[in-house]
């Protein structure tokens, strides 16, 4: 029984797990949209979207709030992400300041070729 297991293993070493789900965020970030396998899908979109909610709460804090928030997504992305943290607290954040979550969506796309996997693209809604 699976009781209280949160996330998913995708066959991967706890390293190679984060790494991906860093490296996958960080482009999701970039490109506002990416195409991978449902289950990597399903297992970033939590963490973009706590992070999008992270950089849109601090919007009307003052700077010591928004430097600490700033440093909590850096963490959280990794250490070469500093376009990408600009990009989501200047950017990307104040596009949802109207909206109270579900800032991401999963479209399907099928089946991939070679392995049957469930491919979906997870792209970043726009109003």
């Amino acid at each position: 029984m699976r009781h209280q297991i949160k996330g998913y293993r995708l066959n991967r070493s706890m390293g190679h797990r984060t790494s991906m789900r860093k490296t996958m965020i960080k482009q999701l970030f970039e490109h506002e949209k990416i195409q991978t396998t449902l289950a990597k899908a399903k297992s970033i979109q939590p963490d973009a979207e706590k992070l999008i909610t992270l950089a849109k709460n601090v919007q009307k804090a003052d700077e010591a709030q928004k430097l600490n928030a700033r440093r909590q997504a850096a963490s959280e992305l990794g250490n070469a992400s500093g376009e990408i943290v600009k990009k989501l607290f200047d950017d990307i954040a104040p596009r949802f300041t109207s909206r109270k979550g579900g800032y991401t969506r999963l479209l399907k796309l099928g089946p991939r070729q070679g392995d049957n996997a469930e491919m979906v693209v997870l792209e970043l809604v726009s109003e």
